[in-house]
């Protein structure tokens, strides 16, 4: 071969190499990325402060205190020292039914998952007391169809509004008894055992209502979590949230044997365009 076509050849080869590494480095658009540029993103966590209801911790509130500044020459780092069940947060089954599944066993799966909201805070406002019952799941399937299962379903009260003040979460008479809504146990075996949902969340501070979780009694959230499913508590923003359609993220730290722990949870809500 002449050294000119040799030279000719391997410029080629060269531009060739190059158009195609220049198409590789052109971002491809998919599907995902489609949903996320055109969605609305919803945050659904309240965000961590002292002062806001505390948890199951005692007489040691929690705390947010400067471990290092920057002003003295190190790095910004802050020490917390709260309760897993604080704030927003997760409760996987072991919080209330030893032996079965932490935080380390709910796999990723169940963290991304289609999100339904059911919708009674009308009935909350007359009631503070209320139930959600069997008739309300009825009238979301006659809207909306068959509750679809792998799904998260949030308890939509509009409870959070009253966020962060303690006293207004709780809600109580003077007798000291709790008034706030809850789900109840016919919801939770017809979304669990019929629907075959993944998880659930509410707004409240309890799964049960306040009249037994201000008591110190959860007969419904024990037999929840017996079904070894998780729950998120302390939802905020679900008044922003299509009853379907929406997708959840719901995020938390890996702890080894995690009982509970601060969640950043948040909706992806598509475009009505798309």
């Amino acid at each position: 071969m002449k050294p000119w076509l040799n030279i000719i050849f391997v410029a080629i080869a060269a531009a060739g190499g190059y158009l195609a590494a220049v198409n590789n480095l052109t971002p491809v658009k998919t599907g995902f990325t489609d949903l996320i540029e055109n969605a609305t993103l919803i945050e659904l966590s309240h965000r961590l402060e002292e002062g806001m209801p505390s948890g199951p911790s005692g007489n040691n509130p929690p705390t947010i205190t400067t471990f290092s500044a920057h002003d003295d020459g190190t790095a910004g780092i802050h020490r917390y020292n709260f309760p897993g069940q604080w704030g927003t947060h997760v409760d996987p089954p072991v919080h209330f039914v030893q032996g079965l599944r932490t935080l380390e066993d709910i796999p990723l799966s169940e963290m991304i998952l289609p999100l339904i909201v059911l919708d009674v805070h009308n009935k909350v406002e007359e009631n503070p007391d209320y139930q959600i019952r069997m008739a309300d799941i009825s009238e979301w399937e006659e809207i909306h169809g068959p509750i679809p299962s792998n799904s998260f379903v949030a308890l939509r009260t509009d409870w959070s509004k009253r966020w962060p003040a303690t006293d207004l979460m709780r809600n109580r008479d003077f007798e000291q008894v709790s008034h706030s809504p809850g789900w109840s146990r016919e919801v939770i075996d017809y979304l669990v055992l019929e629907r075959n949902i993944t998880a659930i969340g509410h707004e409240t501070l309890d799964t049960d209502p306040g009249v037994n979780a201000g008591a110190g009694d959860w007969p419904l959230q024990r037999y929840y979590m017996g079904l070894d499913k998780y729950q998120i508590e302390n939802m905020k923003n679900l008044d922003q949230v299509p009853a379907t359609g929406a997708t959840i993220i719901a995020t938390w730290p890996l702890v080894e044997d995690g009982s509970g722990f601060p969640a950043r949870v948040f909706a992806i809500v598509p475009s009505t365009e798309n």
